[in-house]
């Protein structure tokens, strides 16, 4: 059986599941006017955000608030208002009959139960990436979804972008050539300290520090451990390597039109900062797929652009060169440089090679790029939309999980210090069974992902 995964497999695959939706199975559907009321579940950082683009819709009403920090909880509140009640446990408000749709922004750890739980009430779901802190968390999250018809976002914007839509059309129609390379980078320079070493101490007033944790193991407080900085230590998080670079490897996976890779490795290390995080400082994954090398690197050592212009991310073809932003858009450049294989070519051939090549870049110079930003109150928008149509989403989580998984792999391949073969089918690694073990993780009791 072929291995390859491509957009149209998955998107035949959603588009089979809600043909199976009907009016039965939800708990009420919205007519296309009506107002989407919504939980959300935490509110601080991202999800502060999240509140501001779904509040710029007139079609939605956020009635409900959740999160474990109640200084996060009381600015959300006076940026919603009176109408949305509070909750320090989410599983109130996921109970609550009232609710069309939940947001969930709280850190990597609490995703899956949080998702599954909303599902299996009834509830359509926008999660923020990256989807989950385990690939058995996504699998789990993705085959609840489809088993109770839900409509689910994750929170990848640069789908819903225009601009990234249309880069994306132009190198899955040959814009650049044959795509053989592609590269993302996350820079920013933290040294000497990074995020310092705090004592371990008592949480601050207004924090439940055992429901923050959650399912994770339990842990002494250490302000470096929560709020945003969770993301340096592996009980919460993947790093940059699954924040970041989820995001850009699903824009590369959308563009080669593949959704899975072949195998990965990972290198890196704290090399440039002396703090108390555990994910490293600095770090390259390189990833396999079919025709094609993807990498990411991390060099939170040195801020200097990794490219020519320092852009977030880089194809490159047989016929040229694409860079692509968030916030910028895209450029392109053509190949200047070609070879000759030996032996030389008759003065004819190479005339008719050298005017071929300046066709190309002519041609390919009439479309420099353009401008654009990925704003997620599009993606949020869309969410509603879909929501009301009962339509497949710009990145439902069946797409969210796949995406993810490569990064959740790229952190495995970090701890075990070795090559891993991928079989996407399977979701399973075909050459080392320890790094199979650590594709999931045992929950904390009392919780559990049933």
């Amino acid at each position: 059986m072929p291995s390859k995964i491509t957009r149209r497999t998955f998107t035949r695959a959603a588009a089979g599941a809600l043909t199976a939706l009907s009016a039965a199975s939800v708990s009420r559907v919205l007519g296309a006017n009506e107002r989407v009321q919504l939980g959300v579940i935490g509110v601080g950082n991202r999800g502060d955000q999240l509140l501001d683009a779904f509040r710029t819709h007139d079609d939605c009403d956020v009635v409900a608030l959740c999160d474990v920090y109640k200084p996060y909880l009381k600015a959300a509140h006076e940026k919603v208002g009176d109408g949305a009640d509070t909750y320090g446990d989410f599983r109130k408000l996921i109970e609550r009959k009232d609710l069309n749709a939940i947001v969930i922004a709280t850190p990597d750890h609490w995703h899956a139960l949080q998702f599954v739980a909303a599902c299996r009430a009834g509830k359509d779901v926008y999660c923020e990436k990256p989807l989950s802190l385990t690939v058995a968390e996504g699998r789990a999250m993705a085959d609840v979804a489809k088993k109770t018809n839900r409509v689910t976002q994750v929170g990848l914007h640069r789908r819903s972008a225009p601009v990234i839509e249309e880069a994306v059309k132009f190198l899955r129609e040959g814009g650049i050539g044959k795509i053989t390379v592609a590269k993302a980078y996350h820079l920013r320079n933290e040294s000497p300290m990074g995020i310092g070493t705090p004592q371990d101490g008592p949480p601050p007033e207004g924090l439940d520090w055992d429901m923050w944790l959650g399912p994770a193991p339990k842990a002494a407080f250490n302000r470096n451990r929560c709020l945003y900085k969770f993301r340096w230590f592996w009980d919460y998080s993947g790093g940059q390597l699954t924040n970041f670079g989820t995001h850009y490897l699903d824009v590369i996976q959308w563009a080669l039109d593949q959704y899975a890779p072949r195998g990965v490795f990972c290198a890196g290390g704290r090399f440039a900062v002396r703090d108390n995080r555990q994910i490293p400082d600095t770090l390259e994954a390189v990833w396999e797929y079919e025709g094609a090398l993807v990498t990411f690197s991390q060099f939170n050592a040195n801020a200097s652009p990794g490219n020519r212009s320092g852009w977030e991310l880089e194809f490159r073809g047989t016929k040229g060169t694409l860079l692509m932003q968030e916030g910028s858009g895209y450029v392109v450049f053509a190949e200047s440089q070609r070879t000759e294989e030996m032996p030389a070519l008759s003065p004819l051939a190479r005339k008719e090679n050298a005017e071929q090549a300046r066709a190309v870049k002519t041609a390919m110079d009439s479309l420099p790029g353009k401008s654009g930003k990925a704003d997620t109150a599009l993606h949020t928008r869309n969410f509603l939309d879909c929501v009301k149509s009962r339509k497949a989403t710009n990145c439902p989580v069946e797409v969210g999980h796949r995406s993810t998984t490569a990064t959740l792999l790229a952190r495995v391949a970090l701890l075990r210090k070795q090559h891993l073969a991928w079989d996407p089918r399977a979701e399973r690694v075909t050459n080392d069974d320890e790094a199979n073990k650590m594709l999931s993780y045992e929950y904390r009791a009392p919780w559990k992902l049933s």
